[in-house]
């Protein structure tokens, strides 16, 4: 079986596999550098890195490419309000961006290329699609894509089930031009902004007057310079990207270049805090910093995010982070019995977490089979704490015990996760726990001493442990 996932435009799991027989060519919207990304961006981000590292495993050579969007409406803005260049202001967040990425355990992109780098890149394009009949100049220097030109224009988000109209203004009247609007307003598209004074110094020259790109120009123009104008085999991103900017991107570059321009399209669900959609106003929106500040490591975050489904909503919860931590300590502990048969210490472990897959899973197979059926990460966990639910360190010689941390690190690596890496959490317990707890003290005062002992393994089939004192009780995480 080969890796297996679901394709948005055909709205099916289809076999992952190169067009040629070169590497993948995967694709990926990056960031938008004004500010730091928070975890609804890297649930996107870090799922792409999993499947990456599963095709990798399974022997697919990968050329991933993941741009930053260092030109928009929000970078210049926020530039202008910083007092800084727009080149100072997101170098700092590409910087800053590139930092987390690392603690997350984030492979590097094979090519990370940056939409100011390719202004002449975009106006050529720009250019073709004039001549083409596809685009068209007005007369404050800006180009709109022609959208009715365009007859398989929302095949991939299947806007053609409803009314589709081509309109010069928005509903509120004004000319369309933004680089992010309304999902309802379908209307034709800037692919070059002219010169506006709020812009400041932020242009560039073109043959249709000082400006600069659209938003949704600039991944077809890096696309094409990253893979020669070739058909994608693989396009990523969140599902808050397939209108209108996925769609625009299919649009301009199938226009230009008169073939598909990407043959699979990998969609990830948005992204819920504590049952709530993020937002500023909720102050949900929480980045790494704010998580580490509230002594949750980034290897707890990363498996947070991974955990759940990639297609359906993710709720983030405080005590969803303390499960990971748990579930990430049995993990190491598992870890840790299998080396003890096999005389190893804990430096041992990133010898076993690589990409070289075994020939035999094991008792592992499942976990590997979930990863490969639409990258089923809950799945994969799951099998994993089946089979260390087993305990099987106590009956395998060393041999075993090898190919068992062989087969356990090739699932490490898929996911991302490393081990040993996370120190004893400083949090506090959430209130469920405490409840728990404080039920299990007063158990205890009344002499039931069953109910006691009950409340006390559901505290550490929770990952938590209670100390008592004489006069009340601590908790730790196990």
């Amino acid at each position: 079986m080969s890796v297996q996932l679901y394709d948005t435009l055909s709205r099916s799991i289809k076999a992952l596999a190169p067009l040629s027989d070169q590497a993948l060519r995967f694709y990926c919207c990056g960031p938008t550098v004004y500010g730091p990304a928070h975890i609804g961006n890297f649930r996107t981000f870090l799922i792409q890195d999993v499947l990456r590292r599963v095709a990798e495993a399974d022997g697919i050579e990968v050329k991933h490419v993941r741009n930053i969007t260092d030109v928009d409406d929000k970078t210049i803005r926020r530039s202008i309000e910083a007092g800084l260049s727009l080149g100072e202001f997101t170098a700092k967040w590409t910087a800053k961006f590139h930092t987390d990425c690392e603690l997350l355990n984030m492979r590097p992109p094979s090519i990370e290329p940056s939409a100011v780098a390719h202004i002449p890149q975009q106006i050529a394009l720009v250019e073709t699609l004039i001549e083409k009949g596809h685009a068209y100049a007005t007369d404050d220097g800006s180009v709109y894509f022609r959208v009715n030109s365009f007859e398989d224009y929302g095949r991939l988000s299947r806007l053609k089930q409803r009314e589709l109209k081509t309109q010069v203004e928005n509903s509120a009247g004004e000319v369309n031009d933004a680089d992010e609007y309304d999902r309802e307003s379908v209307t034709d598209f800037a692919l070059w902004k002219g010169r506006k004074a709020e812009d400041k110094g932020n242009y560039w020259t073109s043959p249709w007057g000082e400006g600069r790109p659209g938003w949704h120009l600039e991944c077809s123009a890096m696309a094409d310079a990253a893979f020669g104008g070739e058909t994608i085999d693989l396009h990523g991103g969140g599902i808050d990207l397939c209108f209108p900017h996925h769609e625009n991107e299919i649009a301009q570059s199938e226009c230009a270049h008169g073939h598909d321009f990407c043959k699979h399209w990998f969609h990830s669900a948005h992204l819920m805090v504590e049952g709530a959609k993020m937002s500023k106003s909720l102050g949900n929106l929480y980045t790494l910093d704010d998580l580490q500040q509230k002594g949750f490591s980034p290897m707890v975050v990363r498996y947070t995010l991974i955990a759940g489904s990639y297609r359906q909503q993710l709720n983030f919860t405080f005590d969803g982070l303390h499960a990971s931590h748990s579930g990430l300590s049995k993990i190491e502990r598992f870890a840790e019995s299998l080396l003890a048969v096999t005389g190893e210490d804990k430096a041992a472990m990133n010898h076993y977490i690589t990409a070289d897959a075994p020939e035999d899973f094991g008792r592992l197979v499942k976990a590997w089979d979930a990863l490969r059926n639409n990258l089923n990460t809950a799945a994969c966990l799951g099998a994993i704490f089946g089979v260390i639910g087993s305990n099987p360190a106590a009956s395998i010689d060393a041999d075993g015990a090898r190919a068992m941390l062989k087969a356990l690190g090739t699932l490490l690596y898929a996911l991302g996760l490393q081990l040993f890496t996370v120190e004893q959490a400083t949090v506090d317990a959430p209130e469920t726990i405490v409840a728990l707890a404080q039920a299990r003290w007063d158990a205890k005062q009344a002499k039931d001493w069953g109910k006691a002992d009950q409340l006390r393994d559901a505290l550490l089939a929770e990952g938590w442990v209670v100390k008592d004192k004489k006069d009340g009780f601590d908790l730790e995480l196990k």
